[in-house]
């Protein structure tokens, strides 16, 4: 795993746990859930493109 790679996916996983503690809070935003879950699925785009382009080995 490339260390972007690497990054992104951390950065996904840090994504999911705050999407998971704002739907725990008492008083949930509509607007921060969509936003970070806007923010999650550009990482994951990101991470797809990156396992599709051909590696320089």
């Amino acid at each position: 795993m490339t260390d972007q790679a690497f990054r992104l996916l951390r950065r996904h996983q840090q994504l999911d746990e705050q999407l998971r503690r704002e739907r725990t809070r008492r008083w949930v935003d509509p607007f921060r859930i969509a936003r970070i879950r806007k923010l999650k699925l550009a990482v994951k785009d990101r991470l797809m493109r990156l396992s599709l382009k051909p590696s320089a080995v």
